[in-house]
Protein backbone atom coordinates (compact mmCIF):
# COMPACT_ATOMS: atom_id res chain seq x y z
CA UNK A 1 0.00 0.00 0.00
CA UNK A 2 3.10 2.42 1.19
CA UNK A 3 4.55 1.54 -2.34
CA UNK A 4 1.50 2.46 -4.26
CA UNK A 5 0.84 6.18 -2.54
CA UNK A 6 4.64 6.42 -3.22
CA UNK A 7 4.19 6.03 -6.84
CA UNK A 8 1.12 8.04 -6.98
CA UNK A 9 2.70 10.37 -5.65
CA UNK A 10 5.35 10.83 -8.15
CA UNK A 11 2.82 11.06 -10.99
CA UNK A 12 1.33 13.45 -9.65
CA UNK A 13 4.55 15.42 -8.93
CA UNK A 14 5.50 14.37 -12.60
CA UNK A 15 1.89 16.01 -13.92
CA UNK A 16 2.27 18.95 -11.84
CA UNK A 17 6.11 19.45 -13.00
CA UNK A 18 5.46 19.02 -16.48
CA UNK A 19 2.60 21.20 -16.96
CA UNK A 20 4.65 23.92 -15.29
CA UNK A 21 7.60 23.35 -17.93
CA UNK A 22 5.27 23.35 -20.80
CA UNK A 23 3.58 26.57 -19.73
CA UNK A 24 6.76 27.88 -19.21
CA UNK A 25 8.50 26.63 -22.27
CA UNK A 26 5.67 27.73 -24.81
CA UNK A 27 5.24 31.38 -22.59
CA UNK A 28 9.20 32.34 -23.30
CA UNK A 29 9.39 30.78 -26.81
CA UNK A 30 8.57 34.08 -28.44
CA UNK A 31 12.15 35.53 -26.90
CA UNK A 32 13.72 31.94 -27.06
CA UNK A 33 12.66 30.98 -30.65
CA UNK A 34 15.83 31.62 -33.04
CA UNK A 35 18.15 30.10 -30.19
CA UNK A 36 15.82 26.90 -29.82
CA UNK A 37 15.96 26.73 -33.78
CA UNK A 38 19.60 27.20 -33.98
CA UNK A 39 19.79 24.14 -31.37
CA UNK A 40 17.79 21.89 -33.48
CA UNK A 41 19.42 22.87 -36.55
CA UNK A 42 22.89 21.80 -34.98
CA UNK A 43 22.09 18.97 -33.82
CA UNK A 44 20.68 18.11 -37.86
CA UNK A 45 24.39 19.50 -38.69
CA UNK A 46 26.22 17.75 -36.08
CA UNK A 47 27.12 14.98 -38.08
CA UNK A 48 27.39 16.21 -41.77
CA UNK A 49 30.22 18.69 -39.78
CA UNK A 50 32.04 16.41 -38.00
CA UNK A 51 31.93 13.76 -42.09
CA UNK A 52 33.45 17.26 -43.40
CA UNK A 53 35.43 17.33 -40.57
CA UNK A 54 37.05 13.68 -40.98
CA UNK A 55 37.09 13.20 -45.06
CA UNK A 56 38.29 16.39 -46.12
CA UNK A 57 40.31 17.47 -42.99
CA UNK A 58 38.49 21.02 -42.38
CA UNK A 59 38.88 22.76 -39.21
CA UNK A 60 36.28 22.92 -37.44
CA UNK A 61 34.84 26.70 -38.24
CA UNK A 62 35.42 26.46 -42.04
CA UNK A 63 33.30 22.95 -41.72
CA UNK A 64 30.31 24.52 -39.55
CA UNK A 65 30.25 27.13 -41.83
CA UNK A 66 29.64 25.14 -45.05
CA UNK A 67 27.58 23.19 -43.28
CA UNK A 68 25.25 25.67 -42.10
CA UNK A 69 25.09 27.79 -45.31
CA UNK A 70 24.30 25.02 -47.46
CA UNK A 71 21.06 24.19 -44.64
CA UNK A 72 19.95 27.79 -44.57
CA UNK A 73 20.24 27.92 -48.74
CA UNK A 74 18.41 24.46 -49.04
CA UNK A 75 15.29 25.84 -46.82
CA UNK A 76 15.33 29.36 -48.76
CA UNK A 77 15.21 27.68 -51.96
CA UNK A 78 12.39 24.87 -51.03
CA UNK A 79 10.58 28.13 -49.12
CA UNK A 80 11.34 30.26 -52.43
CA UNK A 81 9.86 27.60 -54.88
CA UNK A 82 7.42 27.11 -52.85
CA UNK A 83 6.33 30.50 -52.19
CA UNK A 84 6.71 31.37 -56.27
CA UNK A 85 4.27 28.39 -57.28
CA UNK A 86 2.11 29.62 -54.99
CA UNK A 87 1.99 32.67 -55.95
CA UNK A 88 1.47 31.78 -59.72
CA UNK A 89 -1.39 29.38 -58.90
CA UNK A 90 -2.96 32.11 -56.22
CA UNK A 91 -2.51 34.93 -59.21
CA UNK A 92 -4.24 32.74 -61.86
CA UNK A 93 -7.14 31.65 -59.36
CA UNK A 94 -8.22 35.14 -59.11
CA UNK A 95 -8.08 35.91 -62.87
CA UNK A 96 -9.92 32.75 -63.49
CA UNK A 97 -12.54 33.80 -60.70
CA UNK A 98 -12.75 37.44 -62.15
CA UNK A 99 -13.31 35.34 -66.50
CA UNK A 100 -15.69 33.36 -64.65
CA UNK A 101 -18.18 35.44 -63.27
CA UNK A 102 -17.87 38.22 -66.07
CA UNK A 103 -18.29 35.73 -68.30
CA UNK A 104 -21.56 34.06 -66.71
CA UNK A 105 -22.80 37.43 -65.10
CA UNK A 106 -25.84 36.17 -67.24
CA UNK A 107 -26.37 32.52 -66.14
CA UNK A 108 -25.91 33.86 -62.57
CA UNK A 109 -28.67 36.61 -62.75
CA UNK A 110 -31.44 33.96 -64.76
CA UNK A 111 -31.02 31.57 -61.78
CA UNK A 112 -31.50 34.78 -59.48
CA UNK A 113 -34.93 35.33 -61.30
CA UNK A 114 -35.99 31.75 -61.72
CA UNK A 115 -35.49 31.61 -58.13
CA UNK A 116 -37.47 34.93 -57.71
CA UNK A 117 -39.90 33.57 -59.77
CA UNK A 118 -40.26 30.28 -58.19
CA UNK A 119 -40.73 31.98 -54.46
CA UNK A 120 -43.98 33.92 -56.34
CA UNK A 121 -46.31 30.49 -56.48
CA UNK A 122 -45.21 30.01 -52.55
CA UNK A 123 -47.56 30.78 -49.89
CA UNK A 124 -47.04 34.57 -48.88
CA UNK A 125 -45.72 33.55 -45.49
CA UNK A 126 -43.61 31.08 -46.48
CA UNK A 127 -42.08 34.09 -48.58
CA UNK A 128 -42.10 36.22 -45.53
CA UNK A 129 -40.37 33.61 -43.33
CA UNK A 130 -37.43 32.75 -46.62
CA UNK A 131 -36.93 36.50 -47.35
CA UNK A 132 -36.61 37.35 -43.43
CA UNK A 133 -34.40 34.86 -42.69
CA UNK A 134 -32.81 35.40 -46.37
CA UNK A 135 -31.81 39.05 -45.47
CA UNK A 136 -30.57 37.82 -42.08
CA UNK A 137 -28.13 35.79 -43.98
CA UNK A 138 -27.19 38.27 -46.23
CA UNK A 139 -26.56 40.81 -43.45
CA UNK A 140 -24.68 38.16 -41.33
CA UNK A 141 -22.59 37.25 -44.89
CA UNK A 142 -21.77 41.11 -45.08
CA UNK A 143 -20.61 41.26 -41.84
CA UNK A 144 -18.65 38.15 -42.00
CA UNK A 145 -17.24 39.66 -45.54
CA UNK A 146 -15.99 42.95 -43.72
CA UNK A 147 -14.54 41.02 -41.17
CA UNK A 148 -12.61 38.60 -42.84
CA UNK A 149 -11.73 41.78 -45.21
CA UNK A 150 -10.83 43.91 -42.21
CA UNK A 151 -8.68 40.96 -40.75
CA UNK A 152 -7.00 39.90 -44.21
CA UNK A 153 -5.34 44.20 -44.10
CA UNK A 154 -4.56 43.58 -40.67
CA UNK A 155 -2.73 40.65 -41.03
CA UNK A 156 -1.11 42.55 -44.27
CA UNK A 157 -0.23 45.53 -41.97
CA UNK A 158 1.30 43.13 -39.49
CA UNK A 159 3.34 40.71 -41.78
CA UNK A 160 5.08 43.97 -43.31
CA UNK A 161 5.70 44.94 -39.42
CA UNK A 162 7.10 41.75 -38.98
CA UNK A 163 9.16 41.75 -41.53
CA UNK A 164 11.91 43.47 -39.83
CA UNK A 165 11.55 41.09 -37.21
CA UNK A 166 11.56 38.30 -39.55
CA UNK A 167 15.15 39.44 -40.91
CA UNK A 168 16.35 39.70 -37.04
CA UNK A 169 15.04 35.96 -36.36
CA UNK A 170 16.56 34.75 -39.44
CA UNK A 171 20.08 36.38 -39.14
CA UNK A 172 19.94 35.54 -35.08
CA UNK A 173 19.26 31.80 -36.04
CA UNK A 174 21.71 31.46 -38.71
CA UNK A 175 24.87 32.63 -36.50
CA UNK A 176 23.29 30.94 -33.59
CA UNK A 177 23.00 27.81 -36.06
CA UNK A 178 26.99 28.74 -36.50
CA UNK A 179 28.32 28.57 -33.39
CA UNK A 180 26.20 25.69 -31.81
CA UNK A 181 27.74 23.50 -34.70
CA UNK A 182 30.75 25.13 -34.50
CA UNK A 183 31.07 24.46 -30.82
CA UNK A 184 28.52 21.74 -30.36
CA UNK A 185 30.61 19.58 -28.04
CA UNK A 186 32.21 21.98 -26.02
CA UNK A 187 28.87 23.84 -26.12
CA UNK A 188 27.05 20.45 -24.66
CA UNK A 189 29.90 19.55 -22.14
CA UNK A 190 30.14 23.04 -20.59
CA UNK A 191 26.22 22.56 -20.32
CA UNK A 192 26.41 19.50 -18.59
CA UNK A 193 29.16 20.74 -16.29
CA UNK A 194 27.19 23.64 -15.19
CA UNK A 195 23.53 21.53 -14.44
CA UNK A 196 25.17 18.68 -13.28
CA UNK A 197 28.72 19.32 -11.34
CA UNK A 198 29.28 16.15 -10.73
CA UNK A 199 28.69 13.38 -13.71
CA UNK A 200 25.61 10.88 -13.29
CA UNK A 201 24.98 8.19 -15.99
CA UNK A 202 21.70 8.58 -14.93
CA UNK A 203 20.77 12.00 -15.56
CA UNK A 204 23.19 11.69 -18.36
CA UNK A 205 20.83 8.61 -19.54
CA UNK A 206 17.53 10.62 -19.30
CA UNK A 207 19.02 13.54 -21.41
CA UNK A 208 20.21 11.38 -24.37
CA UNK A 209 16.76 9.31 -24.26
CA UNK A 210 14.93 12.82 -24.22
CA UNK A 211 16.97 14.19 -26.96
CA UNK A 212 16.13 11.01 -29.05
CA UNK A 213 12.84 10.47 -28.54
CA UNK A 214 11.61 14.55 -28.54
CA UNK A 215 13.29 14.38 -32.11
CA UNK A 216 11.95 11.21 -33.01
CA UNK A 217 8.53 13.05 -32.39
CA UNK A 218 8.77 15.79 -34.08
CA UNK A 219 10.16 14.14 -37.67
CA UNK A 220 7.62 11.44 -37.03
CA UNK A 221 4.68 14.11 -37.14
CA UNK A 222 6.57 15.93 -39.90
CA UNK A 223 6.59 12.35 -41.89
CA UNK A 224 2.42 12.21 -41.35
CA UNK A 225 1.94 15.54 -42.78
CA UNK A 226 4.39 15.31 -45.41
CA UNK A 227 2.63 12.20 -46.60
CA UNK A 228 -0.13 13.94 -46.85
CA UNK A 229 0.71 16.70 -48.61
CA UNK A 230 1.96 14.38 -51.41
CA UNK A 231 -1.08 12.40 -51.41
CA UNK A 232 -3.24 14.74 -51.95
CA UNK A 233 -0.86 16.60 -54.51
CA UNK A 234 -0.58 13.12 -56.57
CA UNK A 235 -4.28 12.84 -56.44
CA UNK A 236 -5.11 15.92 -57.09
CA UNK A 237 -2.69 16.14 -60.39
CA UNK A 238 -4.05 12.86 -61.43
CA UNK A 239 -7.20 14.47 -61.49
CA UNK A 240 -6.16 17.15 -63.30
CA UNK A 241 -7.50 19.33 -60.67
CA UNK A 242 -6.26 22.94 -60.84
CA UNK A 243 -4.27 24.93 -58.45
CA UNK A 244 -3.09 21.08 -57.26
CA UNK A 245 -0.45 22.76 -55.06
CA UNK A 246 -2.49 25.56 -53.57
CA UNK A 247 -4.86 23.01 -52.81
CA UNK A 248 -2.25 20.55 -51.05
CA UNK A 249 -0.66 22.75 -49.06
CA UNK A 250 -3.96 23.53 -47.62
CA UNK A 251 -4.87 19.95 -47.14
CA UNK A 252 -1.91 19.69 -45.04
CA UNK A 253 -2.57 22.75 -43.38
CA UNK A 254 -5.80 21.44 -42.35
CA UNK A 255 -4.58 17.68 -41.53
CA UNK A 256 -2.98 19.78 -38.55
CA UNK A 257 -6.04 21.18 -37.21
CA UNK A 258 -8.15 19.85 -34.90
CA UNK A 259 -11.82 20.16 -36.14
CA UNK A 260 -11.62 20.69 -40.01
CA UNK A 261 -9.00 18.26 -40.82
CA UNK A 262 -8.02 17.34 -44.98
CA UNK A 263 -12.36 17.14 -45.14
CA UNK A 264 -12.23 21.30 -45.04
CA UNK A 265 -10.63 20.67 -48.71
CA UNK A 266 -11.87 17.28 -49.83
CA UNK A 267 -15.57 17.85 -49.27
CA UNK A 268 -16.10 21.06 -50.31
CA UNK A 269 -13.88 20.73 -53.47
CA UNK A 270 -16.08 17.93 -54.39
CA UNK A 271 -19.39 19.68 -54.11
CA UNK A 272 -18.11 22.14 -56.34
CA UNK A 273 -17.46 20.07 -58.81
CA UNK A 274 -20.67 17.77 -58.61
CA UNK A 275 -23.24 20.86 -58.30
CA UNK A 276 -21.69 23.47 -59.82
CA UNK A 277 -19.20 22.41 -62.49
CA UNK A 278 -21.27 19.16 -63.33
CA UNK A 279 -18.09 17.11 -63.49
CA UNK A 280 -18.91 13.99 -61.39
CA UNK A 281 -16.29 12.16 -62.62
CA UNK A 282 -13.97 14.61 -60.46
CA UNK A 283 -16.39 15.06 -57.97
CA UNK A 284 -16.65 11.65 -56.61
CA UNK A 285 -13.26 10.67 -57.42
CA UNK A 286 -12.16 13.45 -55.07
CA UNK A 287 -14.32 12.06 -52.05
CA UNK A 288 -13.06 8.63 -53.45
CA UNK A 289 -9.09 10.08 -52.77
CA UNK A 290 -10.70 11.53 -49.64
CA UNK A 291 -11.82 8.12 -47.92
CA UNK A 292 -8.14 6.69 -49.21
CA UNK A 293 -6.30 9.87 -47.58
CA UNK A 294 -8.45 9.24 -44.57
CA UNK A 295 -7.78 5.54 -44.17
CA UNK A 296 -4.11 5.68 -45.27
CA UNK A 297 -3.56 8.60 -42.28
CA UNK A 298 -5.37 6.39 -39.91
CA UNK A 299 -3.34 3.60 -39.95
CA UNK A 300 -0.04 5.21 -40.60
CA UNK A 301 -0.44 7.59 -38.14
CA UNK A 302 -0.16 5.26 -34.90
CA UNK A 303 2.14 2.96 -36.39
CA UNK A 304 4.64 5.85 -37.25
CA UNK A 305 4.55 7.93 -34.08
CA UNK A 306 4.52 4.81 -31.71
CA UNK A 307 6.87 2.85 -33.77
CA UNK A 308 9.37 5.95 -33.55
CA UNK A 309 8.85 6.67 -29.92
CA UNK A 310 8.50 2.88 -28.43
CA UNK A 311 4.82 3.69 -27.46
CA UNK A 312 1.93 1.32 -27.67
CA UNK A 313 -0.42 2.84 -30.71
CA UNK A 314 -3.38 3.03 -28.41
CA UNK A 315 -1.33 5.33 -26.05
CA UNK A 316 -0.90 7.52 -29.11
CA UNK A 317 -4.66 7.51 -30.10
CA UNK A 318 -5.80 7.88 -26.34
CA UNK A 319 -3.34 11.03 -26.18
CA UNK A 320 -4.18 12.75 -29.45
CA UNK A 321 -7.95 12.02 -28.98
CA UNK A 322 -8.49 13.41 -24.75
CA UNK A 323 -6.33 16.44 -26.22
CA UNK A 324 -8.27 17.13 -28.53
CA UNK A 325 -11.10 16.85 -26.73
CA UNK A 326 -9.87 18.96 -23.71
CA UNK A 327 -7.89 21.94 -25.46
CA UNK A 328 -7.82 21.28 -29.14
CA UNK A 329 -4.65 21.16 -30.76
CA UNK A 330 -2.92 22.97 -27.82
CA UNK A 331 -4.21 20.10 -25.83
CA UNK A 332 -3.39 17.12 -28.52
CA UNK A 333 0.48 18.72 -28.06
CA UNK A 334 0.41 18.73 -24.66
CA UNK A 335 -0.95 15.29 -24.12
CA UNK A 336 1.56 14.11 -26.38
CA UNK A 337 4.66 15.55 -24.98
CA UNK A 338 3.19 14.44 -21.43
CA UNK A 339 3.10 10.49 -22.70
CA UNK A 340 6.63 10.64 -24.39
CA UNK A 341 8.21 12.68 -21.74
CA UNK A 342 6.20 10.05 -19.18
CA UNK A 343 8.13 6.87 -21.26
CA UNK A 344 11.16 8.14 -20.72
CA UNK A 345 11.21 8.72 -17.40
CA UNK A 346 9.68 5.28 -17.23
CA UNK A 347 12.62 3.63 -19.32
CA UNK A 348 14.99 5.59 -17.35
CA UNK A 349 13.76 4.21 -13.79
CA UNK A 350 12.63 7.51 -12.37
CA UNK A 351 9.20 6.70 -12.27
Amino acid sequence: MDNLIEKFDKYILFFIIYTLTFILFFKTLKYTLPFFLAFIFSLILKKPTELLIKKLKLKKGFAALITTLLFFALILFCISLIATSFTREAIQLGKNTQNYISNNSANINNFFNNLADYYKNLDPSIIATVESNFASFVSKLSNITVSITSKIIQATVSFLTYIPYLFMLILFTLLSTYFFTKDFSLAKNKLMSTIIPEKSDRIYDILKQSRKMLLNYALSYLLVINITFLETLVGFSFLRINYALILSIIAAIFDILPILGIGGIYIPLSLIYIFIYKNYFIGIGILIWYVVVTVVRQILEPKIVSSSLGIHPVSVLASIFIGLKIAGFKGMVFCMFMVVTFKILKQTKVL
